[in-house]
């Protein structure tokens, strides 16, 4: 999930609206009501956050180097004018980049997956046996063939590689997909998807690599 940070509703729902497209689940807040959530959201919560766009906005309250040491999600200044000065002070206030608008959606998930590789000094993507699936939006890529898939389940396998073999339950998978205030979509709707990208990856492979346990939640057998 990404979290938007402007006191403008329009650019708050522009951004929603762009993210949805590339099957990115998103939130936006103002400073203040921004600053009140993370201090009272649960750290397994703060911690399906993605990245942060930091928009207009009083840069005290977002607290931009604070949120790097509790979540170690990228933080992106999204800036209204090319100017030094404005550059330099987002910079020392702990932003991780900052960008010039326009921008396309799609650069800024390059930025934020180079940004990510780099913290954890590993490739934009996870290979597992025949299977590269990338963090960027692209789709995976079986022995070298891209396999076209609909864009909540390429979310849903590259959340489940990001996990790196670990057990992740519904309600993660969820949170992460469709984000964390999603009340119209029923959490059930999961399910389907990972049935869906199942059969895509069976069939492709000849083998199932999504193990799944009942009450356990699912993982990526690498």
């Amino acid at each position: 999930m990404i979290v938007i940070v402007d006191e403008r509703d329009l650019v708050k729902e522009g951004y929603h609206s762009l993210f949805g497209r590339e099957g990115v689940a998103s939130a936006g807040f103002g400073s203040q009501e921004f600053g009140e959530w993370v201090d009272s959201v649960a750290d397994d919560d703060l911690k399906a956050v993605q990245a942060f766009l930091i928009g207009e906005c009083e840069t005290d309250k977002v607290a931009p180097r604070r949120l790097r040491d509790r979540t170690g999600a990228p933080v992106i200044a999204l800036a209204e004018q090319n100017s030094l000065e404005n550059t330099l002070r987002l910079f020392d206030a702990g932003v991780d980049d900052v960008v010039r608008k326009p921008v396309h959606i799609r650069e800024i998930l390059a930025r934020i997956s180079a940004i990510r590789s780099r913290a954890s000094e590993k490739p934009s993507y996870t290979q597992v046996g025949d299977m590269r699936i990338y963090s960027d939006g692209r789709d995976p890529e079986i022995n070298g063939v891209p396999l076209p898939l609909p864009r909540r389940e390429r979310r849903i396998l590259e959340y489940l590689a990001a996990s790196g073999g670990r057990r992740v339950t519904k309600s993660q998978v969820f949170s992460a997909i469709y984000g964390l205030f999603d009340g119209e979509v029923e959490e059930n709707v999961v399910e389907s998807h990972i049935s869906k990208l199942r059969k895509k990856l069976r069939e492709q492979l000849g083998f199932d690599p999504v193990e799944s346990k009942r009450f356990l939640g699912y993982r990526l057998m690498v």
